[in-house]
């Protein structure tokens, strides 16, 4: 006789570190691997509960005396961009955004390093080789996608062809029920375009068009100006100790 086991994951626990949001504040993160054929499955299961995935880790906040990292996930199909939100999709209408597979390039990596030197010099990406990009690209177990922005070129309509330079990518994560956008990056000399919050709106449109319900965008921070960002793409639910609930945003 046979006898089959079920493969169930492992859960670590790190040590306690400086929280890089919240002054004062020690972080920690529990994670498994996300690796073998029911990958796919559980990075679904993991990230509806809370866990976001890096490479094939996949992880979530258990700090001791924290719980300022809240889950967020936009809901596709409600969603209506406000005001801005439809001149930033104006101001990008030159864009089209071309999927491929999880592959990096040299192009996406000298982009992501101009976006890290301008941005995030003293983060803890600021010494990201090509190798470990690329390592942040291929390291995946379940179904990433790269999704490339670049100017439409006179022929794109036509053969598909002709689009002009690379301006931004969005590394994301094809899930059952939406997306979930593991990284973003773009063009530092393109201010005025928000390209941030366009990446995010055209998640939005693509995850409405393909029938897909959310689009998750990992944590937010209360009173982190740097996340103050995620909230404004309502409605949208939040992860808390009954489920996920819809979030009201307080009156100024």
């Amino acid at each position: 006789m046979t006898h089959h086991t079920t493969q169930s994951p492992q859960f670590f626990l790190t040590a306690p570190s400086p929280c890089p949001y919240i002054d004062g504040q020690f972080e920690r993160k529990v994670f498994t691997h996300l690796v073998g054929e029911k990958a796919s499955e559980m990075n679904d299961l993991l990230t509806q509960g809370g866990f976001r995935r890096s490479q094939n880790i996949a992880y979530r906040p258990a700090c001791e005396t924290c719980r300022a990292c809240v889950s967020v996930r936009i809901l596709a199909n409600e969603f209506q961009p406000a005001r801005s939100m439809r001149r930033v999709i104006q101001h990008n209408s030159d864009l089209i955004g071309a999927v491929h597979d999880a592959e990096p390039s040299t192009e996406q990596y000298s982009l992501f390093r101009k976006y890290l030197d301008a941005r995030h010099r003293k983060g803890g990406m600021s010494d990201m080789t090509v190798l470990d990009y690329a390592m942040m690209v291929e390291d995946t177990h379940v179904n990433t996608k790269i999704i490339e922005y670049r100017r439409r070129g006179p022929d794109s309509f036509i053969t598909g062809k002709g689009h002009g330079e690379l301006i931004a990518v969005a590394l994301s994560d094809l899930m059952a029920d939406g997306y979930s956008m593991v990284y973003s990056y773009f063009d530092p000399d393109l201010d005025a375009r928000s390209l941030g919050t366009f990446m995010i709106l055209d998640h939005i449109a693509r995850a409405r068009a393909a029938g897909l319900p959310h689009v998750y965008l990992g944590y937010w921070v209360n009173g982190s100006r740097k996340m103050n960002y995620k909230v404004r793409f309502t409605p949208q639910e939040h992860l808390g100790s009954k489920g996920w609930e819809r979030y009201i945003p307080k009156a100024d």
